[in-house]
C-alpha cells in the first residue's frame, strides 16, 4: 500500500476531519483515484522511529493544474498565501529550486479513515527496506526449509520468519523464501524493496541473465516475478553467504526443530 507522510500539525487536522486534501508535485508515487494509502503522523520530523500510521485513506478526486493557475477555489482546506509568490517560496522549501510557476500540482482529495497507530518498527519498515532471504535443503532433495529477514537500511531487523517445506531441492526452497518475503514485505507497506540473496541461479533468473529451464521452477518464478511488479521498486542482488547469515540462520533454526 502506498504512504503519504505529514508534519505533526497536519497530521492532527487530517484526524479531526479539517483536512481533506493535499498538494503533491513530482508524484514518484503515481497517486491515482480509488488508490488506498495509508496516512503516517511525522511526529517528530527528524525521528521515524516516533513516525506512526494514523490511519488510511482512499483518494477520491485528484485536480491538476500549473502552480501559477492555483486559485483561491483549489485551497480549501490549505494554508492561505498571502501571494502567488509566497506560495512559490513554500514549495520550493519543500521541493527546491526546480520548483516554478509551471510546475504541475496534483490537488489529491481524499477520505480518511483513523485507525489505531501502529509501531515504531512497523512505519520505519514502510518505505524502504532490505530483505534477506535464503532456503536450504538437507539432502537435495531432502528435508527443507525457507525463511526471510526484513530490515531498515541500518540492517536493523524489523521482522524474521519462515517455514518448514518438507521434503523439496535446494533451488525451490530458495525461491519460496524469496516468495515469503516479498509477500510480507508488501503485507508491511514497503513500496521499495532491496533484495539480497546468496543463490546466484535464483538471482541471474529473476534479473533476466538466466532462463529458467527446470519447468519445476517456472511456477515459483512467476510468482516472484509477479509479486515483484506490486513494489515501486525492486532490486534483487547476490551476496556471499556471509553476508546472508541473518536469514542462513533462520533456515537452519528451522531444520533443526524438525529433529
Amino acid at each position: 500500500m502506498k504512504t503519504l507522510k505529514f508534519n505533526h500539525e497536519t497530521a492532527k487536522l487530517i484526524e479531526e476531519g479539517q483536512k481533506i486534501s493535499t498538494w503533491r508535485m513530482f508524484d514518484d508515487k503515481d497517486l491515482s483515484v480509488n488508490d488506498e494509502i495509508r496516512i503516517i503522523d511525522k511526529v517528530e520530523d527528524s525521528n521515524p522511529q516516533t513516525w506512526k500510521i494514523i490511519g488510511t485513506a482512499k483518494i477520491t478526486e485528484i485536480v491538476e493544474k500549473r502552480l501559477e493557475d492555483i486559485t483561491e477555489e483549489n485551497i480549501h482546506d490549505d494554508n492561505a498565501y498571502a501571494s502567488k509568490r509566497d506560495m512559490l517560496e513554500v514549495y520550493r522549501g519543500y521541493y527546491g529550486s526546480k520548483v516554478t510557476g509551471s510546475t504541475p500540482v496534483k490537488i489529491i482529495y481524499f477520505d480518511f479513515e483513523k485507525s489505531k497507530p501502529t509501531t515504531p518498527a512497523e512505519v520505519a519498515a514502510l518505505d524502504v527496506a532490505k530483505l534477506y532471504t535464503d532456503g536450504g535443503s538437507r539432502g537435495n532433495p531432502g528435508p527443507s526449509a525457507a525463511a526471510f529477514v526484513i530490515c531498515n537500511l541500518d540492517d536493523s531487523v524489523v521482522e524474521k520468519s519462515g517455514i518448514y517445506l518438507g521434503v523439496t531441492t535446494n533451488n525451490k526452497a530458495e525461491y519460496q523464501g524469496l516468495r515469503l518475503g516479498l509477500e510480507r514485505a508488501r503485507e508491511l507497506g514497503v513500496e521499495d524493496v532491496r533484495v539480497f540473496m546468496d543463490s546466484q541461479l535464483v538471482i541471474n533468473q529473476v534479473n533476466g541473465a538466466y532462463k529458467v529451464k527446470n519447468p519445476d521452477l517456472l511456477p515459483a518464478y512467476q510468482e516472484v516475478i509477479a509479486l515483484s511488479k506490486l513494489f515501486n521498486k525492486t532490486v534483487f542482488t547476490y551476496v556471499p553467504r556471509e553476508l546472508n547469515k541473518l536469514a542462513d540462520k533462520e533456515v537452519n533454526r528451522i531444520l533443526d526443530e524438525q529433529k
